[in-house]
C-alpha cells in the first residue's frame, strides 16, 4: 500500500467534490483529491462553455419544487447552502454574479474558469492535494481504495473517504458510472442511471432530417401531460435534431417524459407554434382568400408560419388536411410529437438515477460501509437546467463535507 499522509480522500474533481473539500481542509484535516481527468472540474468547465448558469433567483419555494420526488432528501441541505448562500460563497472568491431576464444566475464574465481557477487556487493555499490522471477502481481485499495512475496501481486507505464522481452523461469528461458494479457489490442500493436533461428521439421524415436537422423551434409552448394526469403548459425553445428534438424546453419535461415512456412505450406532446395568438384569431388569419399566392406564402404572410414551423405542419398533415384551414389552425396551435425513447445517456447533459438516499444516513455517510460519503450526481435526484443541478452539487458537496468532520469527532478521529 502506497503511504498515504492524509485523513481523507475525495474521489472526483468535480464541483460537489471541490466544495466537500473547501469545508474538511476549512476545518483543519488533510484532504487529498483524486480524479481521472488531467485537471479538475472538467464537466464544470464545459457547463459553462455557452455561460455559466450557476443558480437561480426564483423564490426559493419554487426552487425547492424543481427537484420533484427527491424534494425532501434534498431540502435540508439546500436551505443551508441556498443560491443566495452560493452567490455569497462566489463573492468571497471575488466573482460577482448578475440575474438573467430568466432568472438564472450567472458570473459577470459568464465562464466557468475564473470561478474555477480562484477556487482551487484557496483550496491549494488550504492544503488540498491534488492528484490528477488517478482513476479509482474501487478496494481491494483489505479496504483501501485502489487508484490506477499513468505509473501503475496505488492502493490508499484513509479515515474517511467522500465519493464525488458524477452520474454517468459525459463518459468523456470523467463521470463514466463505473462505480455504479463496485458500490452494488458491497450491497449499496443504486437506483438504474438513466438520461436526463436529454434529447429524444422522433422518427422523422428523411426530408425533414435532411433540411432542418439543428434548426431551433422559438417563441413556442409544449403541453404535455404525464403519467399522474398532470398536465404543464410551458413556453419556451428546442431543436429539431436528426434524431428528434432536444434543447431547453425539452429538457424541462424530460423526467415526465421518460417516465412516461417507460410505461407507454411511446409519449406524444404537442407543440403551439404560435404562442401569443388565439385559435380563433389563427384560424381568421388563414381563412382569409389568399388569391393567387401559394398556401405556404399565405402561412407565412398572414400567420409568419414558414421554415421548420411549416416543415413541421407538413410532417403531420396530410395534402389535405394542410388545405383544410380548421384542421390546419387547430394544428398550429397544438401539433402533435411523439417520441419514443430518450437518447443515449453519454449525451445527456446529466443522469437520474443512482445511490439511493436509503442507502445514506443523515451526513450521506452510506450505511453499509462506515466513513465512505457520498455526494453529487452520484445521488439519486435529478434536476432540470437552469442552475439546480449545480446548487445541490455544491449543497451536497457541503453536505458531505461537514457529516465527515461529524462522523470523525464522535469516533474521536479528528
Amino acid at each position: 500500500m502506497t503511504s498515504f499522509n492524509h485523513s481523507i480522500a475525495i474521489i472526483g474533481a468535480g464541483p460537489a467534490g471541490l466544495m466537500a473539500a473547501e469545508v474538511l481542509s476549512q476545518a483543519g484535516l488533510s484532504v487529498a483529491v483524486f480524479d481521472a481527468m488531467p485537471s479538475a472540474g472538467r464537466k464544470f468547465l464545459m457547463a459553462g462553455k455557452g455561460g455559466l448558469n450557476i443558480t437561480h433567483s426564483e423564490p426559493f419555494e419554487s426552487f425547492l419544487s424543481r427537484y420533484g420526488t427527491q424534494r425532501a432528501a434534498l431540502e435540508p441541505m439546500l436551505n443551508a447552502f441556498s443560491p443566495e448562500a452560493l452567490r455569497a460563497w462566489m463573492r468571497g472568491l471575488g466573482i460577482e454574479t448578475f440575474v438573467g431576464t430568466s432568472g438564472r444566475v450567472f458570473p459577470t464574465e459568464m465562464k466557468a474558469a475564473p470561478l474555477l481557477r480562484a477556487w482551487l487556487h484557496r483550496l491549494r493555499s488550504n492544503g488540498v492535494h491534488f492528484h490528477m490522471r488517478h482513476r479509482w477502481l474501487g478496494w481491494d481485499d483489505d479496504g483501501a481504495l485502489r487508484l490506477s495512475n499513468p505509473d501503475g496501481e496505488i492502493s490508499v486507505k484513509p479515515q474517511a473517504t467522500v465519493l464525488a464522481l458524477g452520474g454517468a452523461s459525459w463518459p468523456q469528461l470523467g463521470s463514466d458510472g463505473a462505480w455504479v458494479t463496485w458500490l452494488q457489490a458491497r450491497g449499496v442500493e443504486i437506483a438504474p442511471l438513466q438520461s436526463a436533461n436529454c434529447g429524444f428521439e422522433v422518427a422523422w421524415s428523411e426530408h425533414l432530417r435532411e433540411k432542418f436537422a439543428g434548426a431551433p423551434l422559438k417563441s413556442v409552448a409544449l403541453t404535455f401531460t404525464d403519467t399522474q394526469g398532470y398536465a404543464e403548459r410551458r413556453l419556451g425553445e428546442m431543436v429539431i435534431s436528426t434524431h428528434g428534438v432536444e434543447g431547453s424546453l425539452i429538457y424541462a419535461f424530460s423526467r415526465r417524459l421518460r417516465e412516461y415512456l417507460h410505461v407507454h412505450g411511446s409519449a406524444t406532446f404537442t407543440v403551439d407554434l404560435l404562442p401569443g395568438r388565439d385559435a380563433e384569431r389563427v384560424l381568421a388569419e388563414i381563412s382569409r382568400p389568399r388569391g393567387s399566392r401559394s398556401l405556404s406564402s399565405h402561412l407565412q404572410s398572414r400567420v409568419g408560419i414558414s421554415g421548420v414551423k411549416a416543415a413541421l405542419l407538413r410532417e403531420v398533415l396530410s395534402q389535405a388536411q394542410f388545405a383544410d384551414a380548421a384542421i390546419l389552425a387547430k394544428t398550429i396551435k397544438a401539433l402533435p410529437i411523439t417520441v419514443n425513447a430518450t437518447r443515449p445517456i453519454a449525451e445527456a447533459i446529466s443522469s437520474a438515477g443512482g445511490v439511493s438516499f436509503n442507502s445514506l444516513d443523515q451526513n450521506l455517510m452510506l450505511t453499509a460501509l462506515p466513513g465512505v460519503f457520498v455526494a453529487g450526481e452520484m445521488q439519486d435526484w435529478e434536476a432540470p437546467t437552469g442552475g439546480y443541478l449545480l446548487s445541490a452539487c455544491f449543497a451536497t458537496g457541503r453536505s458531505a463535507g461537514l457529516g465527515v468532520c461529524d462522523w470523525l469527532n464522535r469516533h474521536q478521529k479528528f
